[in-house]
C-alpha cells in the first residue's frame, strides 16, 4: 500500500508543545513553505540520533490555516530507535528539517458507510478524517481502543466532537475491543481505515478475509514497530558478501545493513511495500513478521522477511526460555538483491 512521493524538504519552527496522554506529545511545527495536509497524510522528518540524521514518520494529526501549522504527536516509546526521544526533547522555537505532507493513506469521500479503527497511537492517523467525515455528514463509526484511559491521546475531546458515532473500547476497564464482533457488524459495501498494532490489523484482516469483504474497502496504515514478541539482539548474516551485523532491540534490521555498507533497496520503512524483502537462507530462532505486505501462507512459509521492520527471536516459538539457557541469540542468514 505504500506509494512513492516527491519529497519536498523544508525547514519548520516548534511552535507549541503539549502532552496529551501518558508518554505522548502533541508537537505543531509551522513549516517554511507551508502546504495544506489531507486526511492519512504524514510528513517525513529528521532527527539526531548520536548524532547523526536519520528520517522518521509521523502522521499529522491536524492541518491548521492551510497547513500553515501541522500538528504532530509523538508517543515515547519504552524500546526506541532514538526517534521518539529525540521528538520529546524538542522545545518551543527549536528548528528541524521536515518534508511537506505526503500521501498513502488518503481518505475516499463519498462512500455509503464508514468505520475508522483506532489503536494507541494508530489515532493520529484516523482523528483527521473523522473530522472530515462528520463535516461532510457521513454514516461513520469511530472506534477507538487503548490499555488505559490515561494512555489515550485525545479522547475528552473525541468524545466531545463525536457524541454517539465514537466507541470506546479499554483493556483495563474490562473493555477490550472484540475483533469478531466488530469485523461480524460491518455490513457489505462499508469501507474500514484502520491504523494500530499489528497484532490488532492482523485480526482485522483475517476477520475480513473470512468475511469476503472486498478487499479494497479495507485501507489501513502502519507504523511498524509493534510485533508479536519483544524486541530482542540477533545476528544478520550475508554470506556472499562477507558481512555479519548485530541488531540490537532498538534498531532495524535494514538499518543495520545499511551501517554494515550494503545497498539496499527500500521504500515505506514500515513493513507496506516490500521493496526491503530479503531471502532467509538459514535460520537458527524464528522470524517475527512484522510486516502487512505478506500474507498468511508467506510468513508461515519462512523464505522471506521484510528487514525494515521484521526481526529474528531467539527460539522456534518465539519464547525466550530455551534461548536463556545458552544465552545465544538468534541468528538469520540472508541474501539480497
Amino acid at each position: 500500500m505504500a506509494a512513492t512521493n516527491n519529497e519536498v524538504w523544508q525547514s519548520a519552527t516548534v511552535a507549541a508543545v503539549t502532552d496529551v496522554a501518558a508518554g505522548i506529545r502533541r508537537i505543531e511545527l509551522e513549516p517554511s513553505a507551508p502546504k495544506h495536509a489531507e486526511p492519512g497524510s504524514h510528513i517525513d522528518l529528521m532527527v539526531t540520533i548520536n548524532g547523526e540524521q536519520e528520517k522518521r514518520s509521523y502522521s499529522v494529526v491536524e492541518s491548521i490555516d492551510g497547513g500553515s501549522t501541522l500538528a504532530i504527536s509523538v508517543f515515547k516509546a519504552p524500546v526506541s530507535r532514538g526517534g521518539s526521544v529525540f521528538m520529546h526533547t524538542l522545545k518551543l522555537g527549536d528548528t528541524l528539517r521536515i518534508t511537506q505532507p505526503l500521501q498513502n493513506f488518503p481518505l475516499r469521500v463519498g462512500a455509503a458507510r464508514y468505520v475508522l479503527l483506532a489503536g494507541g497511537i494508530g489515532i493520529t492517523a484516523i482523528m483527521n478524517m473523522a473530522a472530515v467525515l462528520r463535516n461532510v455528514k457521513a454514516d461513520y463509526t469511530l472506534v477507538y481502543a487503548g490499555r488505559s484511559r490515561a494512555a489515550m491521546a485525545y479522547l475528552q475531546d473525541l468524545q466531545e466532537i463525536h457524541g454517539a458515532r465514537l466507541r470506546v473500547h479499554v483493556d483495563d476497564e474490562g473493555s477490550a475491543l472484540d475483533v469478531n464482533s466488530l469485523v461480524g457488524g460491518i455490513d457489505p459495501g462499508t469501507e474500514l481505515y484502520m491504523c494500530g498494532p499489528i497484532r490488532l490489523m492482523d485480526a482485522v484482516r483475517r476477520g475480513w478475509t473470512e468475511r469476503e469483504l472486498a478487499v479494497p474497502d479495507l485501507r489501513y496504515e502502519t507504523f511498524g514497530n509493534s510485533g508479536w514478541y519483544d524486541p530482542e539482539e540477533f545476528l544478520v548474516r550475508i554470506p556472499r558478501l562477507g558481512v555479519e551485523a548485530t541488531v540490537g532491540p532498538g534498531r532495524s534490521m535494514l538499518e543495520a545493513l545499511e551501517d554494515a555498507g550494503v545497498d539496499m533497496m527500500f521504500d515505506c520503512r514500515k513493513g507496506e511495500c516490500g521493496l526491503c524483502e530479503v531471502r532467509i537462507l538459514d535460520l537458527d530462532g524464528a522470524v517475527d513478521h512484522r510486516d502487512v505486505f505478506y500474507s498468511d501462507r508467506q510468513h508461515h512459509a519462512k523464505e522471506k522477511m521484510c528487514c525494515c521492520v521484521s526481526r529474528a527471536v531467539s527460539s522456534a516459538t518465539g519464547s525466550r526460555t530455551e534461548a536463556s539457557r545458552s544465552g545465544a541469540p538468534a541468528v538469520v542468514t540472508i541474501d539480497v538483491s
